[in-house]
């Protein structure tokens, strides 16, 4: 019998002792979290290999807990402006937390230069334009755009309608740079007065006759839209005051 009082006693203190580490684990844990917080960091979504550039595209948000400790390793996502377009120095898999430690110092990353953008058998060629001629300065390295040139011709017929023509020289043009910017920083680069294009040689000599003869404007295209339109009119006062009527009704039709 003093046995079996013994062996119960040793139980229940037993389950007590169990019972009541519990209970200080849960509320030593409680504490802890209770000087954590929430922080924002940087997460990568897709596999990125060491030397490619970071974009917005990249990353999101992954909301974490820390102590009030400052973290300093990882980045956080309020800075991400400053690590867009700047170079892994080590590969990343979707799901790890971007620290400082995995970018390359500003000082190693290698500015490319303009001449190694070309696509082959390609040439730059610069022309200027204003607010107008460039989309209001919407336009960035990297988009397509349609070269749309005005231009005044000798009156040698005695025709009026012969005198000024506006029409579509080149279509789905690449843009290489826009001013100095050529895809290294971040952002639109606004005020810019030149555009450089990625042309063929046969293209580079009509285009660099066609600006100092008259007025070339672009038109941006969508990123996906790589079609080229084989139908297109040249349009001067003529073609316009025989037409202008047609472009109307078009316009209520849609």
């Amino acid at each position: 019998m003093k046995q079996k009082l013994l062996l119960i006693a040793a139980v229940f203190f037993g389950l007590l002792a169990f019972f009541l580490t519990y209970q200080q684990i849960k509320t030593a844990k409680q504490e802890v979290f209770g000087l954590a917080r929430d922080i924002d960091l940087i997460e990568i979504i897709r596999p990125m290999s060491a030397g490619d550039r970071i974009k917005q595209t990249d990353i999101r948000l992954k909301r974490v807990k820390r102590f009030n400790k400052r973290t300093t390793k990882e980045v956080e996502y309020s800075k991400r402006d400053s690590i867009f377009q700047r170079q892994l120095d080590v590969p990343l898999n979707p799901g790890d937390i971007l620290e400082w430690k995995d970018i390359k110092s500003a000082s190693f990353q290698k500015k490319k230069e303009l001449a190694s953008i070309i696509p082959r058998g390609m040439r730059a060629i610069s022309i200027s334009v204003d607010a107008v001629g460039s989309v209001s300065g919407l336009v960035k390295p990297g988009n397509k755009v349609d070269l749309i040139g005005t231009f005044r011709f000798p009156e040698n017929r005695g025709d009026q309608s012969y005198d000024t023509l506006t029409l579509t020289i080149l279509q789905n043009v690449k843009l290489l740079a826009t001013g100095t910017n050529y895809g290294n920083s971040a952002g639109n680069q606004r005020g810019f007065s030149t555009v450089t294009l990625a042309l063929t040689p046969k293209e580079a000599e009509m285009i660099i006759f066609a600006s100092q003869k008259g007025r070339i404007q672009m038109s941006l295209r969508n990123d996906q839209e790589t079609a080229i339109t084989q139908e297109l009119q040249s349009i001067n006062f003529k073609y316009l005051e025989e037409h202008i009527q047609d472009y109307i009704d078009g316009r209520k039709k849609k």
